[in-house]
C-alpha cells in the first residue's frame, strides 16, 4: 500500500496491531484475537514486545532494523489461541520510497498450521491474512498522513 508519506515519517509511525488505537473490524473480531495493547519498548534489535490480547499474549522480538527499510520481528511465546491449531512464528514491514515522494509499505505475517487439509485451509487462511494486512495497513496510514 503507497502511504502519501517520505519513508522517514512512515518508519515512524510503524505500529504492531496490538497498538493499533482503532478496534477491528467485525469480520476480524470474529476471526482473530482482539488486540488489547502492548507492554516493552522496541525500537533495537533484540528488544522484546509483550502484546496483550483479551484472551492471552504474545512476546515479539526485534530480530532485523534496516533503517526507513526493513522492520522484522519472531515471537518467541505464544500463549494465544489462533483458530486452534495455528502458531505465529514472525512478521516483517518492508518500506520503498517511491519517485513522487510517497513510500510503499508492504506487510509479511509468517505462521504455521496444523490445519489439515492443506488445501483446503490455506487459501482461507492467506485470505484472513489479507484482510488483516489491509486493516492494519489502512489505520497505520491514516494515522500517518494526519500528522
Amino acid at each position: 500500500m503507497a502511504f502519501d508519506a517520505p519513508a522517514e515519517e512512515v518508519w515512524r509511525g510503524l505500529v504492531f496491531y496490538e497498538q493499533l488505537e482503532a478496534r477491528p473490524p467485525t469480520h476480524l473480531r470474529l476471526l482473530l484475537p482482539v488486540p488489547v495493547g502492548t507492554e516493552g519498548q522496541v525500537t533495537a534489535v533484540g528488544d522484546c514486545a509483550k502484546c496483550v490480547y483479551e484472551r492471552g499474549h504474545l512476546v515479539k522480538r526485534i530480530t532485523r532494523l534496516e533503517n526507513h527499510g526493513v522492520y522484522e520481528f519472531e515471537v518467541i511465546k505464544q500463549a494465544l489461541s489462533l483458530g486452534g491449531r495455528l502458531r505465529l512464528i514472525g512478521g516483517r514491514y518492508t518500506l520503498r520510497a517511491l519517485p513522487d515522494g510517497r513510500t510503499e509499505v508492504g506487510v509479511e505475517t509468517r505462521y504455521e498450521s496444523a490445519r489439515w487439509p492443506r488445501w483446503f485451509w490455506r487459501p482461507l487462511e492467506r485470505l484472513v491474512c489479507h484482510w488483516f494486512h489491509r486493516y492494519l495497513l489502512r489505520v497505520m496510514r491514516t494515522a500517518i498522513e494526519s500528522k
